[in-house]
């Protein structure tokens, strides 16, 4: 999620990124073809006096040297011409400046003449600096005003998707207050909020009929096990039967119980995601967890020990505490040897709970999966520690799980810092 950035960000970057490529490219491109007009004017005005000179002679004036602006002398032999930079001491200036030279060698009216031009160079650094200066200031005007303009342009044409985002994330199954959906003027942003309020309305109407016929299934099915229940408690107690009529009915008891049991879970898994507990108290769990050892204790079913060096509260449904607690430790005492301690270690924020073990799971990664039984000779539901983990995400409680030395440990954190 950190290397996520908002939209308007990421587009702002790009058009920052770009208008600075382009501004860069644009003031260097100015400079140097500023730099090449300048040039390309100062050889101009050599050739143009150069030209004025030359038809002088020709028309027979007398044409005076300037030095060292301008020079002419009569050669012996012509040479090729040539044009190049030099550097004169200015007396005004008194200072070397630098010139342009040109000189030319011509053959007028029978005489051979040396004409030498020079022109002082323009301190074109200055020149160019203040040009490139001024095109920064109006480009960075013009970008910064662009920048701001767009900016809020394209706030404005996203406002409906950002608006409509904020209303998917506070949309709950569990509320039946309509989502209120901005329309817009862009197509795309229509379209997507019509099929927004398609699937959302669509989702809410599948949740409420699962939601209805999963309560529907779990009330329904407990009034027919009370009844055979009962039936069966009136066949042991009105007739007399044999052993292996006993057995047949104290087995069908007991898929009466498990059955009961699975409806029961289910139920609270269905209201778990419902929403449905919505009472939050600071419930003292280390006295819970005392009740359960002591219960525990007195059913015989396996020896427990108990160390609390400080007193555990959670912010939580009391019903789901007593939940979470009693599954951990039901959970610990059916795989457990019964000829070995169950540990159990609480503080003031962490519970944790060890048994023996004699191997470690095949596959840990699926042990709080709804009906995820290591093995099929395990008579379980298969759901008590998958409702374990659904209270601790309700909670944002953290349950985890390792082997170690021969024990099953379970830890839960009940820090959500």
């Amino acid at each position: 999620m950190s290397n996520k950035v908002r939209l308007i960000k990421k587009t702002s970057r790009t058009f920052l990124l770009t208008g600075l490529v382009l501004a860069v490219l644009s003031t260097v491109a100015l400079y140097f073809y500023t730099k090449y007009q300048l040039e390309n004017e100062l050889e101009e005005v050599l050739y143009s006096t150069e030209a004025r000179v030359e038809n002088a002679l020709k028309s027979g004036k007398t044409v005076g040297s300037l030095p060292p602006i301008l020079e002419v002398s009569e050669v012996k032999i012509l040479k090729d011409r040539i044009l190049k930079d030099t550097v004169i001491y200015d007396p005004s200036q008194e200072e070397m400046e630098l010139f342009r030279e040109y000189s030319n060698y011509r053959k007028i009216n029978g005489k051979n003449y040396q004409i030498t031009i020079r022109e002082m160079v323009v301190e074109s650094e200055d020149f160019l600096l203040a040009i490139v200066l001024s095109n920064v200031i109006i480009f960075g005007l013009a970008f910064v005003f662009l920048f701001y303009f767009n900016t809020s342009r394209n706030l404005q044409l996203w406002h409906p998707f950002f608006k409509n985002l904020e209303q998917m994330k506070r949309f709950s199954l569990s509320s039946k207050a309509p989502l209120e959906l901005v329309e817009s003027d862009v197509l795309e942003f229509s379209e997507l909020k019509n099929e927004i309020t398609t699937l959302t309305n669509k989702v809410r109407a599948d949740y409420e009929n699962l939601k209805q016929f999963t309560e529907d299934v779990s009330h329904e099915m407990q009034t027919p096990l009370a009844i055979i229940q009962a039936k069966l408690d009136n066949i042991i107690n009105s007739q007399e039967i044999n052993e292996v009529q006993f057995e047949q009915i104290t087995s069908i008891q007991k898929d009466i119980q498990k059955l009961k049991q699975l409806n029961k879970r289910i139920t609270i898994l269905t209201k778990i995601d419902n929403n449905q507990f919505v009472t939050v108290e600071n419930v003292n769990l280390t006295e819970i967890i005392n009740n359960k050892v002591e219960s525990f204790k007195e059913l015989k079913m396996s020896k427990m020990f108990h160390a609390s060096n400080e007193m555990l509260n959670a912010s939580m449904d009391p019903y789901l505490a007593e939940i979470l607690i009693n599954n951990l430790i039901s959970n610990a005492i059916k795989y457990n040897n019964s000829e070995e301690v169950i540990t159990i270690v609480s503080d003031k924020s962490s519970f944790v709970i060890s048994n023996f073990g004699e191997k470690a799971l095949e596959h840990p990664s699926k042990l709080f999966h709804r009906f995820y039984r290591e093995s099929n000779e395990t008579k379980s539901t298969g759901l008590g520690l998958a409702i374990v983990k659904k209270i601790c995400d309700l909670y944002q409680f953290k349950v985890s799980y390792k082997f170690d030395k021969m024990h099953h440990i379970f830890s839960v954190n009940f820090s959500t810092k």
